[in-house]
């Protein structure tokens, strides 16, 4: 069933499906984010502890204000119907789930946080589809109640991010092919489309040597729609002097040029393996 057959009004059905994506993102940048710390812990106790402490201040950022507007917001209007009321409770106490293991986090060493990251991450999902296939749902088909206002009053009391609308998304478009020059190499000035054999097995064609090992991210299994937010929030806990490995499916041209429409020449990218059947590159902040 489509959400234009469920909600009350056409703008509660655009509303519906923004909410949706917001928490969809949300939840990819989250993924990101854990599996980064998750293979810092592994390999950089140095790089881990600043990946933990990005991905708290993350949760301090988008998924702990957007839980409390809802409570301030959503929730009040959605315990008043029958069918809601027990379901509010419990979302209310997975929030202070969901702020406990933030705590746990910070307070925690990367390599004992990786545990109470992997739960937020889980946590976070239930919770949100828990949102999205029940509770907007109702809301949308509430006779008398606009879902498009509640959303828009719980959007106005966040926070905006620099550089991003109050949904989350970025105010910039997203470019369908890279820039010359800035996302295809490895930084050194070389054209990808030009590599050189020793390109392929970790090398860089301008004869530096190899890096040092950097946290893995291998989003092959993630769901195509996810996967720029996935790893745009992977590489917003990348410290600058910092890299990360991406590992994908196909050569990542569109998501190497939103990276660069986001952050212009901030990293640099450099292909460890060009296909067929998988692609990985080194994304450096510089």
């Amino acid at each position: 069933m489509s959400v234009l057959t469920v909600a009350s009004a056409p703008e509660d059905a655009v509303a519906l499906e923004g909410a949706e994506a917001h928490q969809a993102r949300t939840a990819a940048e989250l993924a990101g984010r854990v599996a980064l710390l998750t293979t810092a812990a592994g390999t950089d106790p140095s790089a881990a502890e600043r990946v933990r402490a990005g991905l708290v201040a993350f949760c301090d950022r988008e998924v702990l204000p957007y839980a409390a507007a809802e409570e301030a917001v959503l929730y009040p209007v959605a315990r008043t119907m029958p069918d809601a009321r027990l379901l509010i409770v419990s979302l209310v106490a997975e929030h202070r789930c969901l702020a406990a293991l933030v705590d746990a986090m910070r307070e925690a060493a990367p390599a004992d946080a990786v545990a109470e990251a992997r739960a937020l991450q889980v946590l976070f999902e239930e919770h949100s589809a828990k949102e999205n296939g029940l509770v907007l749902p109702l809301l949308a088909m509430a006779p008398g109640v606009s879902l498009a206002t509640l959303l828009t009053r719980l959007h106005d009391r966040l926070p905006p991010a620099p550089g991003t609308e109050r949904d989350g998304a970025p105010t910039h478009g997203r470019p369908e092919t890279a820039k010359p020059g800035k996302t295809g190499g490895c930084g050194c000035g070389g054209a990808p489309e030009t590599a050189k054999p020793e390109e392929a097995s970790g090398g860089c064609g301008c004869g530096g040597a190899p890096e040092t090992a950097a946290p893995e991210l291998d989003v092959r299994a993630v769901p195509h729609a996810l996967r720029h937010a996935t790893v745009l929030g992977a590489l917003d806990a990348v410290p600058a002097g910092g890299a990360m490995v991406l590992v994908a499916p196909h050569d990542p041209l569109p998501l190497l040029a939103r990276i660069e429409e986001r952050h212009p020449g901030v990293f640099s990218v450099e292909y460890l393996e060009r296909g067929p059947e998988t692609w990985r590159l080194r994304l450096g902040h510089r």
